[in-house]
């Protein structure tokens, strides 16, 4: 069982979409591409919400969501870890899924900058390449 550091979730601030539900996103992606496995142990609500300097309840809908919908469970003693998932939930087609909603929001955003799409795909190509 790994633990990982409440640092592992960013927050955009000026982002439409609500703080929790970012959190929701992002551990999804992190679950759905394998860097959180079944049973690694979650930060904290505390941590997670000083190191990003956010409401702890805010956090804590964040993790009550997951545990709902059974991304997350509770065990005693180790707080929130990682449930056990059918390997379905890791196959590329629900992986696109998660990531779609991310581009559909780039793609407005770059029809509002009237960018044509060569010049976008070049870009997002460079960032992929690019390393973290």
């Amino acid at each position: 069982m790994r633990t990982h550091p409440p640092d592992m979730f960013s927050i955009a601030t000026g982002s439409a979409e609500p703080i929790y539900r970012q959190l929701v996103e992002q551990a999804r992606r992190l679950i759905a591409g394998g860097q959180l496995a079944p049973g690694d142990a979650m930060p904290s609500v505390r941590e997670i919400a000083h190191t990003l300097a956010l409401n702890p309840m805010t956090v804590s809908k964040a993790y009550g969501l997951l545990e709902l919908e059974g991304a997350l469970t509770r065990r005693r003693g180790l707080g929130m870890v990682v449930a056990d998932a059918p390997k379905s939930t890791h196959s590329i087609a629900s992986r696109t899924e998660l990531l779609r909603p991310t581009l559909e929001r780039a793609a407005h955003e770059a029809r509002q900058l009237e960018l044509d799409p060569d010049t976008v795909l070049a870009l997002f190509q460079s960032i992929l390449k690019a390393k973290p």
